[in-house]
């Protein structure tokens, strides 16, 4: 017997559909003693994880010079929403090359999925 067949995946349904190289605002609860709050972390989706714990996915933002990476689960319920910024159009699934590279040369093209072009 599987894990998936015993716990049913928790994804939210408000969640847009979210693949490599589009670019993503999460908005996430941060908790700080008895006050709550909300902080926006906006940035290029690297990877995506599906498995029976619902799945994970990467995002990495350059701030001040440096690179941030964060994961975040789908099913936390600290994950306020997940807004879409732009669609990017890449050919990799994961997109660690992206950590070498900076300036323009880390763009990505901004595209719809399924248009051949």
């Amino acid at each position: 017997m599987r894990i998936d067949e015993l716990v049913p995946p928790v994804v939210k349904a408000e969640f847009p559909e979210i693949n490599p190289g589009d670019t993503v605002k999460v908005h996430y609860r941060i908790i700080e003693g008895d006050k709550e709050r909300i902080q926006v972390f906006q940035g290029i989706v690297l990877r995506k994880r599906s498995g029976a714990d619902g799945g994970n996915f990467t995002v990495r933002r350059v701030s001040y010079g440096v690179g941030v990476e964060r994961i975040f689960p789908f099913t936390s319920p600290l994950i306020a929403r997940i807004e879409m910024t732009r669609r990017g159009r890449v050919r990799r699934a994961k997109l660690y090359y992206l950590r070498n590279l900076s300036g323009k040369a880390a763009r990505i093209k901004e595209g719809e999925r399924g248009t051949a072009t």
